[in-house]
């Protein structure tokens, strides 16, 4: 398998194996405007296989989305086919329009302009909570 190195853009590497096919479709890449690899079951000495994204393009990445997620995922940046930054991901003490809240009485369920906000409720469990309701993610 060959992939052209990237000059701009971002890799966001050690995804759990089987995951990344989910983050593709979550952070709308089918949809980009540059090239985007998804390689899946790639070797790792860590952990035996994981996934790879590589983004052609320097793009606004929801991190919060990442961490819920996928927490332990590595974002980093290239420039000028280097990188020059890269960023460990973790769970995300509260997070905003990633997902909806299940609770039917809700009062986002109603008040449609509400965001859906939820917040770490137990980090050990990775428990997500509605500051609305009180529901679980």
């Amino acid at each position: 398998m060959n992939i052209d190195p990237i000059r701009n853009g971002i890799v966001i590497d050690h995804i759990t194996a089987g995951k990344g096919i989910e983050l593709y479709r979550l952070l709308g890449l089918e949809s980009a405007d540059c090239s985007v690899a998804l390689i899946t079951n790639a070797a790792s000495t860590k952990t035996g296989r994981k996934d790879i994204i590589k983004i052609d393009e320097l793009i606004d990445l929801n991190t919060d989305l990442l961490g819920y997620v996928d927490p332990g995922v590595t974002v980093n940046i290239i420039r000028d086919g280097k990188t020059t930054e890269k960023r460990k991901i973790s769970l995300p003490e509260r997070f905003e329009g990633v997902i909806s809240c299940r609770n039917p009485r809700c009062i986002t369920s109603t008040e449609q302009e509400l965001p859906q906000v939820f917040r770490l409720a137990d980090p050990e469990n990775r428990v997500y909570r509605c500051i609305y309701c009180d529901s679980k993610a």
